[in-house]
Formats: structure tokens, C-alpha cells, sequence
């Protein structure tokens, strides 16, 4: 279902009509000028999205448990991550750790930007890996100078 989108304006003049739509349709996206767009959805429908995803979650680090279940993920990673087979099958391994750990933050802490910098960011590895001259550039030896001490930021 798409997500029906009223203007920022709206909220204040025609909130009986968007209340009237929260009821219908559970989400709203609401349209802003000057900052980022925002939802409005139901505290039912907030509950249940966030159920769904604790299930998804806690069935992702159930797998990962054990050896059938590594194999379940491994086998199903190309489907859900179609980029993962520029992957080496360490890197294959890392990225599911990574993932589990990211998933066990989303789930224990409430912290979902973690899993979606993990996928951001070995997605962005699987892009370097695909470009053979890109790969080649970044991977090369560097020369042997020493630049002094890295600050950390």
C-alpha cells in the first residue's frame, strides 16, 4: 500500500481529515519545506512494525545458532542481498556477523541506524569488489612513507 503524503500546513488546518486518514490507512507521510519529511502513523501500527521486526530479528540470530541454520542464511543471502556474490565467502561471513550483531542492537537497544550502516556499508564493499580497476586501485601496496601519527577524530 502506498503511503498517502499531506503538506506540513495540512496538520494544523485539516487535522480532523488527518486523523480521519490515520484511522484508514495506519501511516502518513507528511511533507515538509524546510526540514526533513516526517511520519505519522497509529500507535497499533507502530507496535505491531516494531513486533514484526523483533520476530524478524530474534529468527535471524536463532538461525545463526546453528549449523543448519548458518547454511539457511548463507544459502539465502543472494536473495535478500542479490550484491553479496562479489563477496569472498569470508567476507560472506563477516558481513552475517556483522549483521547479527547490528540485528541484536535493533532488537536489545532500540538502535536501528547500526543494521543500516551495516548493510550500507558492505554494500559499498560489494561495489569496490565488482569494479576489478577500483579494486585494483584501493588494494595496491601503498609506498613505504610514514605520514606520522593518524588523530583520531
Amino acid at each position: 500500500m502506498v503511503t498517502p503524503t499531506v503538506p506540513f500546513s495540512d496538520l494544523s488546518k485539516n487535522s480532523k481529515r488527518v486523523a480521519e486518514t490515520l484511522d484508514r490507512v495506519h501511516r502518513l507521510h507528511v511533507k515538509r519545506r524546510d526540514g526533513e519529511d516526517l511520519f505519522i502513523t497509529t500507535a497499533r501500527h507502530d507496535r505491531d512494525r516494531a513486533e514484526t521486526a523483533d520476530f524478524a530479528a530474534r529468527m535471524l540470530i536463532a538461525l545463526v545458532g546453528s549449523d543448519d541454520g548458518n547454511r539457511a542464511v548463507l544459502h539465502a543471502l543472494p536473495l535478500v542481498f542479490p550484491w553479496v556474490r562479489h563477496l569472498s565467502q569470508a567476507e560472506m561471513w563477516e558481513f552475517v556477523h556483522d549483521l547479527v550483531d547490528a540485528t541484536r542492537d535493533a532488537v536489545d537497544l532500540d538502535v536501528h541506524a547500526t543494521l543500516h550502516r551495516v548493510i550500507v556499508e558492505w554494500r559499498a564493499t560489494a561495489r569496490i569488489l565488482a569494479d576489478p580497476a577500483l579494486t585494483a586501485q584501493l588494494t595496491r601496496a601503498l609506498p613505504d612513507e610514514d605520514h606520522g601519527a593518524v588523530i583520531a577524530p
